[in-house]
């Protein structure tokens, strides 16, 4: 299988992605975003049950490039999505 070309942005659209593929892309992207100088970002992993953005905070507070994390404010899709914030020191 080829790998996927994600464009580097400020904002990771989970829709797309299995829930087995997000704990290393999450890693990944966020590496790739420092590289890119951007320190915040919107995760979109929609409302559902719950259960990917549990997934997705759960990998973030395990991250050491994470320097916070929450729910977005509803123009940014609120608990659809999440922001973060990256360290700037690598």
């Amino acid at each position: 299988m080829e790998p996927v070309i994600i464009p580097i942005t400020d904002e990771l659209d989970l829709h797309t992605f299995r829930p087995g593929e997000v704990s290393g892309l999450l890693k990944d992207y966020l590496e790739e975003c420092r590289k890119a100088g951007i320190f915040s970002v919107r995760i979109i992993h929609g409302k559902g049950t719950g259960v990917l953005a549990k997934s997705v905070h759960s990998c973030l507070s395990k991250n050491p490039m994470v320097r916070s994390f929450g729910i977005a404010p509803p123009q940014s899709g609120g608990w659809g999505a999440t922001v973060v914030e990256l360290e700037t020191k690598k």
